[in-house]
């Protein structure tokens, strides 16, 4: 029988009712696959996925398929949200099966888990005769399937094998000519790269970014501006109630596919605010402050962790499931609310072709600024502004009364980490208390909650309970949201705290012969293959986080160690590059060890005064510690004096003089 009532995954659960007999993936599960000799389907998907929902209602609530599943496969379910290492490792074998990737995922697997055939999404009839025909080969001629098995897994293995490199060049020169090569694909019109689907890819803009401003190449901060410009002003931010949709399905950020994931959105504000810190762009601070609202509005929760997902389906006026039915508007619809300035507001978000998605819907989209709109219509830049925000207030409040997109209401302790640390870096942009606040109450969440007194995180909390052994994601990006609250508060908690989890992934993780961290734990039942994350993708690869926080670590404890491991997967990675938009994060690591990157201690009474200044400045070359008191800390150590504020400036593990005179720092760095 179906037994995903047992499971507490909102994307699980939405499959509870199916007359599938789905299982999820857990030992028992595992066992009957090879006690009864069936092959196994593995289908992965997530709770906000429109496909998924779409081969869900064709073929997974239909009696004819459920009956060939039943009859011949034990059928296993799985969110990939709270099993990435199960999806990390079947999406390697769909595409080197298929040359492509993409959820839903279905594979079938030998009894022992070993892939044999798979793809994404599958109509009815074709679901059902590749299942049929799987089932009859394996029948009447299974050595053709455990040979094709025997390969495939070859092929995995080796794609788990990263060749070394003991070269110890973190020349810049090998950056600029990646970075050369990229701009070939830059797309000068709209942002981001000249294709379509169009993904936001977060750590991408962060690395063009700093290299653009520690380079001063003003050829890439335009691009990077032009990027986030476009992207704040698409159909993908929801300017109406704040926060991103995963991607646009257009090359102009128009059309999103309309679910919104925490990951995202953190990252974005993240990105935002450094972007702020260099501009001053109010744009920028409009879309920090909206996404923050609407993060704290619909995803906080009272225990201070933060939801994961709300789904690209809603229901519509006929009470159907339909993409994007809570978004979109008609014309109709805008007319009977801005009356007289509808004319206007079509001007402004394009109620026109260049605004038309289909089935007469407008996605709102601007396509020029406000400057430029008051300018045409003579009117005052405040006098639009005012309007904007009036009308958006008045499609609020229309666009509450719609049936709303489904919640997925698990925490993800990675995601968590990643809002966290967009929480800090909105902090230092703007200086809202409310944003520390809310960091500080999810770290709170994550020690009380995830971090167990054995020493390691769980990965998923739902329903007040803590579960699934965590992840490499989970301990990087915690470790990453405590080195970015110690930056902000000096509290050096948040660091013994990082360090604590950094040895912890060392025991747990790392793996010598390969030189990096595996996604994993020894402590988990392994999988057909092991998995080394180092491509960075929509979320960077959690090896090139672990890097990166060993590289800041390494200068807080001065430990050698750190800076060894770090120095020496960046040198396995960085002169393997071919496409950088895949290990943009790995290259930003890299300019860690420019002649730029400097240290920054301020210690004495005013420490947290000054340190704020410094954070509203964009300083991605510089590391930042400090203290109010006596530091054990080894960076600071007989740093302290009484009564008086010291700025200390160090590089390569030499410090200059130190200097009370804040203006001196200041000079420096240009601020």
């Amino acid at each position: 029988m179906n037994e995903l009532h047992l499971e507490t995954s909102p994307y699980l659960l939405q499959h509870a009712n199916n007359p599938v007999h789905w299982k999820g993936w857990n030992e028992n599960s595992l066992a009957l696959a090879k006690r009864e000799n069936k092959l196994i389907i593995i289908s992965i998907g997530y709770s906000a996925c429109h496909w998924c929902h779409v081969m869900e209602h064709e073929s997974f609530e239909d009696t004819e398929v459920a009956s060939t599943m039943n009859r011949h496969f034990i059928s296993i379910k799985i969110d990939r949200e709270e099993r990435p290492d199960i999806d990390a490792v079947y999406m390697k074998a769909v595409q080197i099966m298929t040359g492509q990737g993409g959820w839903p995922m279905n594979v079938v697997a030998l009894p022992d888990g070993r892939p044999i055939w798979g793809g994404t999404y599958f109509r009815k009839n074709d679901w059902i005769n590749s299942l049929e025909r799987l089932q009859e080969i394996y029948t009447e001629q299974p050595q053709t399937i455990l040979d094709y098995a025997e390969k495939l897994n070859d092929g995995l293995q080796s794609l788990s094998i990263i060749s070394k490199n003991n070269s110890t060049d973190f020349n810049i020169e090998i950056l600029e000519s990646l970075v050369f090569k990229w701009q070939k694909s830059f797309d000068w019109d709209f942002g981001g790269m000249a294709r379509a689907p169009k993904f936001m890819m977060p750590t991408n803009y962060e690395l063009l970014l700093r290299f653009g401003y520690q380079t001063k190449n003003q050829t890439l901060l335009d691009f990077v501006n032009l990027t986030l410009t476009k992207m704040a002003h698409g159909g993908l931010f929801d300017t109406i109630d704040g926060g991103f949709s995963r991607y646009s399905v257009d090359i102009k950020w128009h059309v999103p596919h309309f679910e919104k994931m925490l990951y995202d959105n953190g990252q974005l504000v993240s990105l935002y605010a450094n972007a702020y810190k260099l501009t001053k762009n109010k744009l920028y601070k409009d879309v920090i402050e909206k996404t923050l609202a609407f993060v704290e509005k619909e995803w906080l929760t009272k225990e201070g962790s933060f939801y994961a997902a709300l789904d690209a389906d809603s229901l519509n006026a006929q009470n159907h499931l339909e993409e994007g039915a809570f978004y979109v508007w008609t014309i109709t619809e805008l007319q009977q609310l801005l009356q007289n300035d509808f004319e206007l507001f079509s001007i402004v978000f394009n109620i026109n072709e260049f605004g038309y998605w289909e089935h007469e819907n407008y996605v709102l989209i601007q396509n020029q600024s406000l400057d430029e709109i008051a300018k045409q219509q003579n009117i005052t830049k405040e006098t639009l502004e005012q309007k904007k925000k009036t009308w958006e207030q008045l499609l609020y409040l229309e666009r509450e009364k719609r049936s709303k997109p489904r919640l997925d209401d698990k925490c993800l302790t990675s995601w968590n980490a990643i809002m966290l640390k967009g929480f800090v870096e909105a902090y230092k942009a703007l200086g809202n208390q409310n944003y520390l606040d809310i960091a500080l109450q999810n770290a709170y969440f994550i020690i009380n909650k995830i971090w167990t007194a054995e020493g390691n995180l769980k990965h998923s909390y739902k329903d007040g309970k803590a579960t699934i052994n965590g992840f490499l994601e989970d301990y990087v990006h915690v470790i990453q949201a405590f080195i970015s609250l110690y930056e902000v508060t000096f509290d050096e908690k948040w660091l013994q705290n990082a360090k604590q989890l950094t040895d912890y992934a060392f025991d747990n993780f790392y793996e010598e012969k390969q030189q990096f961290f595996s996604f994993t734990s020894r402590q988990d039942d392994p999988l057909i293959t092991s998995h080394f994350e180092v491509e960075d993708n929509v979320i960077p690869a959690s090896n090139s986080v672990m890097a990166d926080a060993l590289f800041k670590l390494s200068i807080y404890f001065e430990n050698s160690y750190y800076e060894k491991i770090c120095q020496q997967m960046i040198q396995n990675i960085v002169p393997t590059i071919d496409y950088p938009s895949a290990f943009s994060n790995w290259m930003n690591v890299q300019l860690h060890f420019s002649e730029q990157n400097k240290e920054l201690a301020i210690c004495g009474n005013q420490a947290l005064e000054y340190v704020k200044k410094v954070n509203q400045n964009y300083l991605p070359n510089i590391v930042i510690a400090g203290s109010t008191g006596l530091s054990k800390l080894p960076f600071l150590e007989n740093r302290f004096a009484l009564n008086q504020t010291l700025f200390y400036l160090c590089q390569n593990k030499s410090c200059q003089k130190p200097t009370a005179k804040f203006e001196e720092i200041s000079t420096e760095f240009g601020l």
